[in-house]
């Protein structure tokens, strides 16, 4: 197997594999810690992450989180956009809720996708979705570990809803389609490859994912600050999204 035989999404998921295997193996080995070990991290997923693609894609511009934003990337129909590892304060205190993220975008929009998740052992694809399991009672809004998006918490006292305090973006959106959460709604600020990946897994997996006003995700911008994100069943989100105008009126 080459990487440039894989399909695209086979292509996000190898790359996330692997990315995530040095992260564990390079936390393990105790040569660094805390900070230093999330920018090292950082450094070295970044390498994995575009050596990969410029061989496997090398005709495809590339956004990443760690790398020099090239404008080139603005007229090219096809563009990936990586976070090498999101959630890198959580990867640097040893804890399991950071991801690796690797998207494809074309046109704006995420059309193949994976998050590996290396603290829990698993990749999640966009090309082979498993059915989300039902919502509970009572609901569970995923929220930031340090800084609850007020909309979130408004909302959840509203709903009666549980608050679940998770780490990266990735993984509070993977615990929706893995039917840990049932709601990730964030107005906190993000860039774009902070959801892009989980947003291409999400829809594959046939859940809602918007901005809070309703309005589509659309990637590969110039400004690539995306300020907010709503991913949940689609039986919530008319509902989530009417309560969130409320709250801004």
């Amino acid at each position: 197997m080459t990487l440039a035989t894989l399909s695209d999404a086979a292509l996000a998921a190898e790359l996330t594999r692997r990315a995530g295997e040095l992260l564990l193996a390079l936390r393990d080995s105790g040569q660094f810690a805390g900070k230093e070990l999330g920018a090292e991290g950082d450094l070295r997923a970044n390498a994995l992450l575009l050596e990969g693609l410029a061989e496997a894609r090398p005709d495809d511009a590339v956004l990443s989180e760690e790398s020099q934003d090239d404008p080139v990337r603005l007229g090219a129909e096809r563009v990936w956009i990586v976070d090498p590892l999101d959630g890198t304060r959580e990867y640097g205190e040893g804890r399991g809720d950071w991801a690796v993220h690797v998207a494809l975008t074309e046109g704006g929009v995420p059309v193949a996708g994976a998050v590996a998740l290396p603290g829990l052992g698993l990749v999640l694809r966009s090309d082979q979705p498993q059915p989300v399991p039902p919502h509970g009672a009572p609901l569970r809004m995923l929220v930031s570990r340090t800084r609850p998006a007020r909309e979130a918490t408004e909302i959840a006292a509203q709903l009666g809803a549980v608050l679940v305090p998770m780490g990266s973006a990735g993984a509070k959106a993977m615990a929706v389609v893995r039917g840990e959460a049932d709601i990730y709604l964030h107005s906190g600020g993000q860039y774009e490859w902070d959801s892009c990946a989980p947003v291409a897994v999400a829809l594959a997996h046939g859940l809602h994912c918007s901005r809070i006003d309703g309005s589509p995700l659309v990637y590969n911008q110039a400004d690539t600050y995306m300020p907010d994100l709503l991913i949940c069943h689609r039986e919530h989100a008319a509902d989530l999204l009417a309560k969130v105008r409320e709250l801004q009126a």
